[in-house]
């Protein structure tokens, strides 16, 4: 067997990349850094002395991206064209996603687990004189694209085939939806009889169980499918790592994916009812481009993402 970061020689070299061509590559890492509720609260009312810890933990984690081949070993040194972390604060931890692009030769899964692990480091670093009990954990690469082995979806094939748990509807708009056995989706319209369903772009609204377990964990009681507003509650996709213009086959319809969450309004009446709607962070929205029947148990597959 060869290894391919050592020369003839059995000594390490770096990799040649010139002769790849250049493709657009991406890379998304999450991980999490689990800390007391009193040091959220801190962070949160901004009064840990050093300063805003988010935003300077924002900065170190792009830095870190950008000065990955600096620190790891063979690692090239690569044009970043974009670099976006974001958190999502729960009661004990603070979940962290970074996102690196770039147009080249070579991917950039290391700058996003780079990314991912000195945000981390910064959180820490930032509260580490009111809690030195923060674990840092579950650091992953989530999805890359690009290059000779193409797009990478963390649970691979689960990523890419999932299936509906329920198929919901209501009359109108602003309320928590029912669930049915099955429904026939319109092209070019959506759910037949669904207050939401017409002519526009948002014609069919999914949301994934794992994001419904999410709010059940931070304590919100009495969940189930359709709170949420959503038509369909799926399992096994990650939905919202998906992108615009992804092909969907759901049972008998086709769909394209036209919007990924949306601008959460002001005392809407599911935040109102559930105590927080997660919809504006992990819901996607489709338009139906073949029409059919949709019923609990078919199978979701990912036919083309586009990202």
């Amino acid at each position: 067997m060869g290894f391919t970061h050592l020369n003839e020689n059995g000594r390490a070299h770096m990799v040649e990349v010139g002769d790849k061509n250049d493709t657009k590559r991406t890379a998304i890492a999450k991980g999490k850094i689990k800390m007391k509720k009193g040091t959220i609260k801190k962070i949160k009312e901004g009064v840990i002395k050093k300063g805003d810890v988010l935003s300077v933990a924002q900065i170190g984690g792009i830095m870190g991206a950008k000065k990955t081949s600096d620190i790891i070993p063979m690692c090239h040194n690569i044009p970043i064209t974009g670099a976006n972390i974001k958190f999502n604060i729960l009661d004990d931890c603070i979940e962290i996603e970074a996102e690196v692009k770039t147009v080249g030769k070579t991917g950039v899964e290391m700058e996003a687990l780079n990314a991912v692990s000195i945000t981390a480091l910064t959180i820490y670093d930032m509260c580490k004189s009111v809690d030195k009990d923060m674990i840092i954990s579950d650091i992953m690469l989530i999805k890359k694209t690009g290059g000779k082995s193409g797009t990478y979806l963390r649970g691979n094939k689960m990523a890419k085939k999932g299936k509906v748990v329920a198929v919901n509807i209501s009359e109108k708009k602003g309320v928590p939806k029912k669930s049915i056995e099955e429904g026939f989706f319109k092209e070019g319209h959506g759910l037949v009889g669904d207050a939401h369903a017409g002519k526009w772009h948002r014609q069919v609204s999914l949301l994934g169980v794992e994001s419904v377990e999410k709010m059940k964990k931070l304590g919100i009681k009495g969940l189930c499918s359709g709170k949420f507003a959503e038509n369909l509650t799926t399992e096994g996709i990650y939905l919202h790592e998906l992108s615009v213009g992804t092909k969907l086959k759901i049972g008998e319809t086709i769909q394209e994916i036209s919007q990924i969450g949306k601008e959460c309004h002001s005392g809407c009446a599911i935040a109102k009812e559930v105590g927080k709607c997660i919809m504006p962070k992990e819901g996607i929205f489709t338009r139906v481009i073949k029409g059919g029947k949709i019923k609990v148990g078919d199978t979701i597959e990912v036919l083309e993402d586009k990202k």
